[in-house]
C-alpha cells in the first residue's frame, strides 16, 4: 500500500488568540493583493504585487519555522527575498521595501545594493550579526511555488535600470516614489498581520474601511454651519465680514482648478480656517479625489481645528476626522530583526502596528507628522504614505515649515501633486517667497515651485482689514523689564490682554508677576490638550462677556489660535511671530478706534540669542531688528513687507546652501541618513500622559489600561491628556516619575509614558501643577520651547 504524504505547511505568524496558525501562502497572497490595491492601479503596481509575495520569502525556510516554535532565535528572514527581487526580477524598488520592511529603507547607491545583496556576505558576514532563515533562494521560491505563489516580474518599476544615475534622476521625486511603493507594502503586511492575530472562528478580522469623503455632502454641511454658526452671530465689523465672504467667494473660484501646487494669502481673522475647508471639498468634488489631509504647526492648532470640524460635521460618524499629531515615533528605526520571536522583538511589532495609516476621509495633524514620513525610512512612519495619492494637503501657516529644508520639501510636495493627482495648498498671512526657489525645486522634482495663488487680490484684503493703531515699537536697543512690563499689563487699560513671549521660563515668570492681577491665565504646551481647551474655552467666555482676561502665554496661541483681545504684547522675535501675534488683537474689528499692539525686548540673560527657543529663531528676530533700524516702523498688514523680510532673511541664511549633509544624504541616496537629518525637531520627543484635575476619572481609566495592556484607541484618547517633551538622557531624573505605557501581549512602549505624580502637599508639590502644567524634575532640559 502506497502512502500519500501531505505536503508540509508553511506558517507566517504563530496562533492568534483564537489558536489559529497563519498560513504563510495566504500572507504572502493577501499582502500582494493588498499592496497592489493600495498602489492605485499605477504603472507599479505589479511591482508592489511583486513586493508583497517575496516579503516574508525566507519564512519558507525550515529555521525560521523553528522560530515559530521558540526554537532559534536572530534570524532574517527579509534579505533573501529582496536578494530576489533585485536579482531575478531587476526590481529595485521591491528589493528595497522587501529588506526595509522590519529595518527600514537602506542605502540604495549601485555600489551599495551590490554590497549588500551578496549572498556570500549575508551567510558569512551578515551586517546585524544575524542568520538567514534560509539561504537556498531556489529551494525557498520552489516551496512557495508548490504553496500557490506565482512569480512574475513587473513589466514597470520605480526604478527602471538597475545600475546608473540617471534611473534615481530626480533624486527626491525618485525616493518618494520608492517611498511610496514600500508604504504599500507595509501597510499591507501591518494590517493582515492585524487581521491574522484579531482572528476568530469565521477568519481573519479586517479592521474597518475609513469612511468614504462624500466631499459633496460635507460641501453642504459646511454650507448650513456657515449660515448658521458664522454669518448669524453678527459679532464682526461690516469690514471683517466683508473681506470674509470675499475670502470665500475666492476660494470657490479656485477651487474648480485641476489639482496642483496653490499659495492662499490672507490676512489673519479673514476665516482662513473653515475657507481653506471649503476650497478642500470643493476641490476635492470636482476632481474626485478621496481625501482632505491638513497639516499645522503647533498642537493647539491641531486642537482647535479639529474642535471646530467636529462641530461643522456634528453628524458625521466618530471617525470621520483622525487627529494624528503626537511628536513621538518619528525617530531612527530601532528594529534590528525580524519582528516574530522574543519579547523585545514582539513589543516592535505591537509598537508599529499602533500606528495611524491615516484611513480617513479627514486627518489633522502637525507638520513633524506628515513632512518627516515624506523622508523617514521608518515602516511606521511611512505606513501613511499611500493615503497620500489624491489628496487635498492643506498647509496651514506655512511660514513656519523650516529654512533649512525649505527646498527638498518643496520638491517632495511638487512630486505628489505632479504625479500623485494631489493638490498642496500652502497658506498663510506672511507668505515666504517660495516662488523664488522653483529652478532649485526642479533639480529636485521635475515639476518645480510655481503655485497657482487661491487670493490674488489679497493686498486689497490686507488694507481693507487693517484693524490696529500704529504699533508700538521698542526705541534702538531699549529693553523693558519684567516687572515694568507685568505692571503696565496690570492697568484697567489691558484688563483685556495677551502678552505672547519666546520662552516657556519667560512665560511663567511673567505670569508670576501678572497673577494678582484679577483673572490672569497662562498657556504653553506644557498644559495637556485637555487642559489648554478649558483654558482657551475660558478665556474666549471672558472676553466675549467683557470680563478681565489677561492672557500670559508662549508662541503656541499665535497661529490659528481663534482670540481677540483688543491690546496684545509681542517679545520681539521673527517678523512673521509678530504679524501673527498681531492677528490675535482686534481681529474681529469690533474696537474702532483699532486695537494697541506693542512689541517689546526683554531683559536680555547674556547673549543676545540666549532669549530665543533656538539659533534660527534668533536670526530672524535679527532680520526683523534690522529691518525696524532702517525704517524705523514696520507695517506688518502690508504683504510686500513679508516678500522683502523674507528674501533677506534667505539671503542671511544662504538657503539654497543650508544642510549639506543633507544635499549629500540625497545624492548618496541614503535613506537611513536622510530619515536623521530631515528633522523639523532636532530631538526625539516622548510622550507623558498627565494626571490633570479637569479629567482625573478619563487618567484614572486610560492609567489602568496602560499599567496592563493598551488596546487599539487607546492612544488617540491619551492624546487629550499628554504633554510632549524631548526624550531625557537615561540619567535623567525624570526616568523616576515616568511608568512606560504596557502592551496587550508583553513588553513596553518606549514613547508613551504615564507620570506617575506625587501629592501636592509633598515636598515641592505636584509634577502637574494646575495652571502652569508639567513640571518635571530639571524640566529646563527637556520641555519643547
Amino acid at each position: 500500500m502506497t502512502i500519500q504524504r501531505m505536503p508540509p505547511t508553511y506558517f507566517a505568524h504563530s496562533g492568534s488568540p483564537s489558536g489559529v496558525w497563519h498560513p504563510l501562502s495566504e500572507h504572502l497572497s493577501s499582502v500582494g493583493d493588498i499592496a497592489a490595491r493600495f498602489a492605485l492601479a499605477r504603472a507599479w503596481a505589479d511591482e508592489a504585487r511583486l513586493a508583497g509575495y517575496l516579503h516574508d520569502l525566507g519564512k519558507y525556510g525550515d529555521l525560521f519555522q523553528a522560530r515559530l516554535r521558540g526554537q532559534e532565535s536572530g534570524l532574517d528572514h527579509w534579505s533573501t527575498g529582496a536578494l530576489v527581487a533585485l536579482t531575478a526580477h531587476r526590481s529595485v524598488g521591491a528589493a528595497l521595501a522587501v529588506e526595509g520592511h522590519h529595518i527600514g529603507l537602506q542605502r540604495a547607491a549601485a555600489t551599495d545594493l551590490r554590497t549588500r545583496f551578496r549572498m556570500e556576505n549575508l551567510t558569512t558576514n551578515h551586517p546585524l550579526g544575524l542568520r538567514l532563515s534560509g539561504s537556498d533562494a531556489a529551494e525557498l521560491l520552489g516551496r512557495a511555488t508548490a504553496d500557490g505563489i506565482s512569480f512574475s516580474s513587473p513589466a514597470t518599476g520605480v526604478i527602471p535600470l538597475l545600475a546608473g544615475s540617471e534611473a534615481w534622476s530626480p533624486d527626491i521625486a525618485k525616493m518618494l516614489d520608492v517611498r511610496m511603493l514600500f508604504s504599500c507594502l507595509v501597510d499591507a503586511d501591518f494590517l493582515d498581520t492585524e487581521a491574522h492575530f484579531s482572528r476568530n472562528a469565521t477568519g481573519k478580522v479586517y479592521r474597518d474601511k475609513g469612511q468614504e469623503l462624500d466631499a459633496p455632502g460635507r460641501l453642504n454641511a459646511l454650507e448650513r454651519y456657515m449660515a448658521k454658526a458664522i454669518r448669524g452671530r453678527g459679532e464682526s465689523s461690516a469690514a471683517v465680514s466683508s473681506v470674509r465672504a470675499e475670502l470665500w467667494d475666492a476660494v470657490n473660484a479656485a477651487a474648480d482648478r485641476p489639482t496642483g501646487l496653490f499659495s492662499l494669502t490672507a490676512p489673519t481673522g479673514s476665516g482662513k480656517t473653515l475657507a481653506m475647508l471649503q476650497f478642500a471639498l470643493k476641490h476635492a468634488a470636482a476632481n474626485k479625489l478621496d481625501r482632505v489631509v491638513l497639516a499645522v504647526p503647533f498642537l493647539a492648532i491641531v486642537e482647535q481645528t479639529a474642535q471646530r470640524y467636529k462641530e461643522v460635521f456634528a453628524n458625521d460618524p466618530a471617525n470621520t476626522i483622525l487627529e494624528h499629531h503626537s511628536l513621538a515615533g518619528l525617530g531612527a528605526e530601532r528594529a534590528r530583526a525580524d519582528a516574530e520571536g522574543s519579547r523585545a522583538e514582539e513589543t516592535e511589532r505591537q509598537r508599529r502596528q499602533l500606528a495611524e495609516n491615516w484611513d480617513a476621509p479627514i486627518v489633522l495633524t502637525t507638520n513633524v507628522q506628515l513632512l518627516e514620513s515624506l523622508f523617514s525610512n521608518r515602516p511606521s512612519a511611512c505606513r501613511k504614505l499611500h493615503n497620500l495619492a489624491r489628496t487635498v494637503i492643506l498647509f496651514d501657516e506655512a511660514q513656519t515649515i523650516p529654512q533649512h529644508l525649505a527646498i527638498p520639501t518643496l520638491s517632495a510636495l511638487s512630486h505628489l501633486a505632479r504625479e500623485y493627482g494631489s493638490s498642496v495648498v500652502v497658506a498663510t498671512a506672511t507668505q515666504p517667497a517660495f516662488d523664488g526657489f522653483d529652478g532649485e525645486v526642479r533639480k529636485h522634482s521635475t515639476g518645480g515651485w510655481m503655485p497657482h495663488e487661491v487670493v490674488p487680490g489679497n493686498r486689497e484684503m490686507f488694507r481693507a482689514l487693517a484693524r490696529l493703531r500704529p504699533p508700538e515699537w521698542p526705541e534702538g536697543d531699549s529693553q523693558e523689564s519684567w516687572e515694568s512690563l507685568a505692571a503696565d499689563i496690570r492697568q484697567p487699560q489691558s484688563r483685556q490682554s495677551l502678552c505672547v513671549v519666546n520662552l516657556k521660563r519667560h512665560s511663567t515668570e511673567l505670569h508670576g508677576l501678572v497673577s494678582a492681577a484679577e483673572a490672569a491665565f497662562y498657556l504653553s504646551t506644557n498644559l495637556c490638550t485637555a487642559h489648554r481647551r478649558q483654558v482657551l474655552a475660558t478665556v474666549r467666555s471672558r472676553l466675549l462677556a467683557g470680563e478681565s482676561c489677561r492672557l500670559i502665554s508662549t508662541q503656541c496661541v499665535e497661529a490659528g489660535v481663534d482670540l481677540d483681545f483688543p491690546v496684545v504684547y509681542r517679545a520681539m522675535g521673527p517678523l512673521d511671530a509678530i504679524a501673527q501675534a498681531a492677528g490675535r488683537c482686534n481681529r474681529e474689528g469690533r474696537a474702532t478706534e483699532g486695537g494697541r499692539f506693542k512689541v517689546f525686548q526683554p531683559p536680555l540673560e547674556g547673549a543676545l540669542r540666549k532669549s530665543y527657543p533656538n539659533y534660527s529663531y534668533y536670526q530672524a528676530a535679527e532680520v526683523t531688528r534690522s529691518m525696524l533700524v532702517e525704517r524705523g516702523a514696520l507695517n506688518i498688514e502690508d504683504p510686500q513687507l513679508f516678500r522683502d523680510y523674507y528674501q533677506r532673511l534667505y539671503n542671511l541664511t544662504r538657503l539654497t546652501e543650508q544642510s549639506p549633509e543633507l544635499r549629500q544624504a540625497i545624492t548618496s541616496l541614503d535613506f537611513p541618513e536622510i530619515a536623521k537629518l530631515y528633522r523639523l525637531i532636532d530631538e526625539d520627543a516622548i510622550q507623558v500622559m498627565v494626571p490633570w484635575e479637569g479629567a482625573m476619572d478619563a487618567f484614572n481609566a486610560l492609567r489602568e489600561e496602560g499599567l496592563h495592556g493598551i488596546r487599539r484607541g487607546w492612544i488617540q484618547k491619551a492624546q487629550q491628556l499628554a504633554v510632549s517633551v524631548y526624550r531625557p538622557r537615561p540619567d535623567h531624573p525624570s526616568w523616576d516619575v515616568l511608568i512606560p505605557v504596557q502592551f496587550p501581549r508583553g513588553g513596553a512602549s518606549d514613547e508613551w509614558f504615564i507620570l506617575q505624580d506625587r501629592p501636592t502637599s509633598a515636598a515641592g508639590g505636584s509634577f502637574y501643577n494646575s495652571i502652569t502644567g508639567l513640571r518635571l524634575p530639571n524640566d529646563q532640559q527637556i520641555m519643547i520651547a
